[in-house]
């Protein structure tokens, strides 16, 4: 297995499908970073060279923010909108979505599990006594 920027990447796997397996590296940036190093996205993982791996390596490290320093990054972010209290770090403090999703129905991704409510019975329909 090769490691680069902390992460084993899968021997068995092309080098352009592989280097996805980093964080904040997704197709375009692999392809991009391929290009770049000249390795072919065809080679797998396995047959690569030292001197391609090393390639790849220090490109990724000089260039590209990822894994811990990426996600430090994002998390630093939404904690800038939780403390200045925009719109979208209440809903971030909340729990709920905050891209315009509607949340009377579904949002049950973001908000977990329903949660059930004493006394809300059958409302529809029921006739006074």
């Amino acid at each position: 297995m090769a490691r680069i920027a902390g992460v084993d990447i899968p021997r068995n796997k092309h080098i352009g499908i592989a280097l996805q397996y980093i964080y904040g590296i997704g197709p375009s940036i692999s392809q991009r970073i391929l290009d770049q190093t000249g390795v072919s996205p065809d080679i797998k993982v396995g047959n690569l060279t030292e001197d391609e791996v090393n390639r790849l390596r220090e490109l990724i490290d000089r260039e590209y923010r990822v894994e811990g320093e990426l996600r430090k990054e994002v998390n630093l972010n939404i904690k800038r909108l939780i403390e200045i209290g925009s719109y979208r770090g209440i809903r971030h403090r909340h729990g709920l979505p905050l891209r315009g999703q509607r949340t009377r129905t579904n949002a049950r991704t973001k908000r977990g599990p329903r949660k059930t409510v004493a006394g809300r019975g059958q409302r529809r329909g029921m006739t006074k006594k």
